[in-house]
């Protein structure tokens, strides 16, 4: 049976082909997260933390890919609109994995950088975010459960 249906997908023109791949293909939806550290201080450092009016705990900046968005251009954007800081994206590297596919269809693209807290205002707009602020990797607030995931899969903060 298996082959069969092989065989039929294949005699089709390749338009009905894409057309029924699309259809049957898993959807994600891409994001960004950008994990920024204070470049003043030594490790294990200062991580940059958001607080969101609909979370109860702090995040990470992050957020959906714009349709054909490179994700380190991405991130840098979403750090930029939710924190004033910027960042260019040659500046950020790519956590290992790079990808973290979550069970609801988004995969988060992770990306790394520094600024030194120091000279870096921060800036939030009190509407999608109302605060922003630098906090010790050994001693973070509360976060949300997507960000405290997040950050022990690459080790930081409580273990």
């Amino acid at each position: 049976m298996r082959a069969y249906a092989y065989q039929t997908f294949y005699r089709m023109p390749s338009p009905v082909r894409r057309a029924v791949a699309r259809l049957v293909a898993p959807k994600y939806l891409v994001g960004a997260v950008a994990v920024i550290r204070d470049a003043d201080t030594p490790e294990p450092s200062r991580l940059l933390l958001l607080r969101q009016p609909t979370k109860h705990g702090w995040s990470l900046p992050a957020g959906l890919l714009k349709k054909h968005e490179p994700p380190a251009v991405g991130a840098a954007r979403e750090l930029f609109e939710e924190t004033g800081v910027r960042l260019d994206p040659s500046e950020l590297t790519p956590g290992n994995p790079n990808a973290i596919i979550h069970p609801v269809g988004v995969v988060d693209t992770v990306w790394f950088g520094s600024v030194p807290a120091s000279t870096t205002e921060l800036r939030v707009d009190g509407g999608e975010i109302l605060e922003a602020g630098w906090f010790p990797v050994d001693d973070l607030p509360r976060l949300t459960r997507n960000t405290a995931q997040l950050l022990a899969r690459y080790d930081i903060g409580r273990s």
